[in-house]
């Protein structure tokens, strides 16, 4: 499945506990990533300053769904069964 532009759900929904570029405390979930630019897209693909969970997450229908609003929803409650912090840790 290829990435759904204007999408960005992944870069929305999931927390990043651990810091980097330009999110020195990481991102807390539900956040939008400060490199999600006004299309949807990651303005650090292909940069190697992007966060490895980032370069590892692949977009596939489960995760995806067929609609941003399902991606939404399916990763929310992804997160919400894998993080059991809740939120960052510092």
């Amino acid at each position: 499945m290829e990435c759904r532009a204007g999408c960005g759900a992944c870069c929305i929904v999931p927390a990043i506990h651990t810091p980097f570029f330009g999110m020195p405390h990481g991102k807390p979930k539900g956040q939008r990533c400060t490199h999600l630019d006004g299309e949807g897209l990651c303005r650090l693909f292909g940069d190697p300053r992007r966060p490895t969970c980032c370069i590892q997450f692949q977009a596939e229908a489960e995760f995806c769904g067929s609609s941003r609003t399902e991606a939404l929803l399916l990763l929310t409650d992804l997160e919400a069964t894998s993080d059991p912090t809740g939120d960052i840790v510092d």
